[in-house]
């Protein structure tokens, strides 16, 4: 039997669909313009494609603040279009005070608004249509689940959380139980197996090996589709992919092997380039604060009445525990009767708390902890030992953390919602351990950005 050919868009590839078409079309908008008017703001000219260049890192830097690269919000019109003006319209503006790098300004200032209002059209058009046409039912991927003693249900509840495309058409459970049926995706004997995913036109087929794995006699029957063409995928690799966390619900002792470090962990030039990112971003930090500490301690006087910081014992790399620092958000003796988790719409929290921690100033004099060496920019948040001591024996493998500095911000504080049960740190661990297995500058940029559109979009903690 021929491979089958493949329909579907992964999570990767739309998001790469949609900077490439938006790259393109902003490249072709630029283009035409030189055409259309006598006097064109970006002309031919020896530095033209420096200025394309200039103009394009602009729009995607700021679209990817914006958001409009993740998916969910990529399906929105209204999103879309809101994100669209915000994006184009501060690149263009910051395009147009950029000394050296891009053209002097027309003489004919209407040109930067066309500039403006051209990008914004063709740009809103292609995006409309990726709506219209990529998000169809024909493009979602066509999933078939094999294993023992796995709740189908949860999987896939799970899973089309975060990719609404991700279909599973069925399942065969070789030890199934009342407990783990549904009644919503079909189950199959394991006879009907090979016949079932070539009619419902199969895409991939994942093995729940998070559980109980796959017995000789189901091994047999998928080597001939593996051979057809068909993937066949561990489910901790598609929830790997598809969630960018770590599946530990289901891990047991043999974790350290499933779970590879990163070389990032102990590469030199890696960390020297960290510690150097540390430091150039630290100092500007606690320059910055000393700048407005002023007023906000005028205001604390007033809405916030007590001290300005508080310092709290917190648990770094290697388990060592140090003094973190941060702008004080909560009552006065807001523990009096011992360490309690912090919660969303905490009672303890003051109003000009909450305004601190929805803007995140409340963490800036953690700049300190990162100056010295106790934290990185981007890493585990620290957390205190009180907790810890409970939270390693619930949870497990929850002292890997510890194998790297904590973090001002990262991958779990700007994909998780802040945790005050031990299901939100579970999660929030999940993606603290996709951090230390993943960790790159690359993922470092990213989690730096995601914060940048946490913090403009008042996602405080």
């Amino acid at each position: 039997m021929p491979i089958k050919e493949v329909s579907n868009f992964e999570l990767s590839e739309r998001k790469l669909l949609l900077r490439l078409f938006d790259i393109v079309l902003l490249i072709f908008n630029i283009t035409a313009l030189n055409y259309l008017f006598e006097e064109p703001y970006i002309h031919f000219h020896p530095k033209y494609w420096t200025w394309v260049i200039v103009y394009v890192f602009y729009y995607i830097f700021f679209a990817t603040v914006f958001e409009l690269y993740v998916l969910k919000k990529a399906e929105s019109r209204f999103k879309v279009f809101q994100n669209l003006v915000l994006t184009i319209g501060i690149s263009t503006l910051i395009y147009v005070f950029t000394p050296y790098i891009t053209p002097i300004l027309p003489s004919n200032r209407s040109l930067i608004l066309i500039l403006f209002a051209s990008s914004l059209l063709v740009l809103t058009l292609w995006r409309f249509a990726y709506i219209t046409f990529i998000t169809s039912p024909r493009f979602y991927k066509r999933v078939f689940f094999v294993g023992e003693s796995y709740n189908i249900d949860q999987i896939a509840k799970e899973l089309n959380s975060f990719d609404p495309y991700y279909f599973i058409k069925g399942y065969v459970d070789t030890h199934p139980s009342e407990q783990n049926s549904s009644k919503n995706i079909t189950r199959f004997s394991t006879r009907e197996l090979v016949q079932k995913v070539r009619n419902l036109k199969i895409d991939e087929i994942v093995v729940a090996n998070s559980y109980k794995g796959v017995n000789e006699e189901l091994y047999k029957i998928l080597t001939p589709l593996l051979e057809e063409g068909i993937p066949i995928i561990s489910y901790s690799k598609v929830y790997e992919d598809i969630t960018k966390r770590i599946l530990v619900r289901d891990a047991s002792t043999d974790f350290y092997c499933y779970f590879p470090f990163n070389r990032s962990n102990q590469n030199k030039l890696y960390l020297t380039f960290n510690r150097i990112k540390d430091i150039v971003i630290s100092i500007p930090g606690l320059l910055s604060l000393a700048v407005i500490l002023p007023l906000v301690y005028i205001l604390n006087l007033f809405f916030n009445k007590g001290p300005l910081f508080y310092s709290q014992v917190r648990i770094g790399k290697r388990s060592k525990p140090f003094k973190i620092y941060k702008l004080r958000t909560m009552v006065k003796n807001a523990e009096s009767n011992g360490a309690q988790w912090a919660e969303k719409n905490d009672s303890r929290i003051t109003t000009f708390g909450k305004f601190l921690r929805l803007i995140r100033l409340d963490e800036c004099p953690q700049f300190y902890n990162i100056l010295k060496g106790e934290m990185s920019l981007i890493g585990p948040r620290p957390e205190r030992p009180e907790f810890i001591k409970k939270l390693k024996h619930e949870i497990p493998f929850y002292e890997t953390r510890h194998i790297i500095k904590p973090g001002l911000t990262g991958w779990a504080q700007v994909n998780a919602k802040y945790a005050s049960s031990k299901n939100e740190t579970i999660q929030k661990l999940q993606y603290d351990l996709y951090y230390i297995k993943e960790r790159s500058l690359f993922l470092d940029f990213r989690i730096m950005v995601k914060t940048l559109s946490a913090v403009l979009y008042l996602r405080g903690h």
